[in-house]
């Protein structure tokens, strides 16, 4: 549906709303452990760069093989929640990847919720308030009136929750829409669809940003249920086979892992055939959705495919997509910025090392293509509909607010491709119930 600048009360806030964000935070200023690292540690060229990451994941892998070293290596390593939440903003603020997503899913909700009054959203990682934020802006200058807005907002940190409960309402407040924040503190594997308190009467949208892929990763003990004679392993990494440790070199590790790698992974998903056991996690928890009635659900994913029959398929993959993310990085940022090596260390970093090194219910990172979620969807009895037209135009002009030309977006399939360069990155598609 396309209206033309100025005729709605649409075309007023999405844009206006994320444009008017910080694009580059200042050095230090809300990132003041960004000051730890010193300048040596932020040279090198994009493929040096990427180069290290995959050396540093490979070697992850084989250092599984051996228990003792591999838990030594690790006992110091304290996940910090913290810096993981501050670096997902910081990648939020940067670039316009996900001001994109928020872009297409917010018209994609209004237009669907056209003539609603009461409107519930589930957030299934409820972890940015700007989404809803510039939601809350259009819903307030609806030509039939603001509607009563419940949001529900899924994430296994209580903090995040309450800081976003308390933002949204002190907002709707000043806006005078009526308003509800529900918290629902679980992870989306543990989900129970009870908690999410939909009501008759309510018209519902189901949002989910980067998460559905967590899902594909089957549970190992319902379906990896190994005999007495297998292979004693660690994180899901076989290290039985290199019987004479103490003589083998790192090389020699690394060349036999690769050659054994190239074999089907046993807890990988074909890239022609979803697998039933992998798929059976994912395909309950659709249903649960399908069952909800949503009027609308928008999708954001990885386009890439990252759960691949073997580690080898899963490198080159990842190869291809990280040298565009990384050439996206060095086109936008110094070579010396601190915000650029907490972005490639802690964040993709982390992903490559999560797709590389991990096997069973520790390799998270199980990124698919958009044609693969497209066969899931439709199973799961809902149905693609177009997103919305004038969303995609103010998207577009958000990626030209940029001033670099490497961003790009593109129509395929009925969803719409993030690119840098000719290199999709994220898809987004919306979906409805067939009944």
């Amino acid at each position: 549906m396309f209206q033309d600048e100025g005729t709605s009360s649409i075309t007023s806030s999405p844009l206006q709303f994320f444009t008017m964000m910080s694009l580059s935070p200042k050095l230090g200023s809300p990132y003041p452990w960004l000051r730890e690292l010193k300048s040596e540690e932020r040279d090198g060229d994009t493929m040096q760069r990427i180069a290290a990451y995959f050396a540093e994941a490979l070697a992850d892998r084989i250092l599984k093989t051996w228990p003792g070293l591999y838990k030594a290596f690790n006992s110091t390593k304290i996940p910090m929640v913290s810096e993981e939440i501050l670096v997902k903003k910081l990648f939020f603020e940067m670039f316009p990847f996900l001001k994109v997503v928020f872009v297409l899913t917010n018209q994609a909700i209004v237009e669907a919720m056209e003539g609603e009054k009461m409107i519930h959203i589930i957030d299934l990682n409820a972890n940015e308030t700007a989404q809803w934020l510039a939601l809350l802006q259009v819903l307030s200058v609806r030509p039939e009136g603001p509607p009563h807005l419940r949001i529900t907002g899924v994430h296994p940190q209580k903090e995040i929750l309450d800081q976003m409960a308390r933002r949204l309402t002190n907002e709707a407040e000043k806006l005078d829409i009526p308003f509800q924040f529900n918290s629902v503190i679980s992870r989306l594997e543990d989900l129970d669809m009870e908690k999410l308190r939909v009501k008759t009467g309510e018209a519902l949208a189901i949002n989910s940003v980067l998460q559905l892929h967590n899902l594909l990763g089957y549970d190992n003990e319902a379906l990896q249920k190994p005999s007495p004679s297998a292979a004693k392993n660690v994180n899901g990494v076989q290290y039985s086979r290199y019987p004479h440790l103490n003589q083998t070199t790192l090389s020699e590790l690394l060349d036999k892992d690769m050659v054994n790698g190239c074999s089907p992974s046993p807890d990988s998903v074909s890239s022609s055939a979803l697998s039933q056991a992998n798929a059976t996690k994912i395909d309950s928890f659709l249903n649960g959705l399908w069952s909800l009635t949503p009027k609308v659900m928008v999708v954001t994913e990885q386009d890439s495919n990252h759960n691949g029959t073997t580690v080898m398929e899963r490198l080159l993959e990842a190869l291809h997509t990280y040298a565009a993310i990384f050439d996206c990085l060095e086109s936008n940022m110094s070579r010396t910025s601190l915000e650029r090596l907490k972005l490639e260390k802690m964040l993709f970093g982390e992903e490559i090392k999560n797709i590389i090194a991990c096997e069973g219910a520790e390799r998270k990172e199980r990124h698919e293509k958009h044609e693969n979620w497209s066969q899931r969807f439709d199973v799961a009895g809902f149905r693609q509909v177009p997103l919305s037209y004038y969303g995609m135009l103010q998207a577009r002009s958000l990626l030209q607010g940029y001033g670099c030309g490497g961003y790009r977006m593109k129509e395929e399939n009925g969803c719409v491709m993030i690119c840098w360069q000719d290199r999709p990155l994220f898809s987004v598609s919306a979906w409805r119930c067939c009944k």
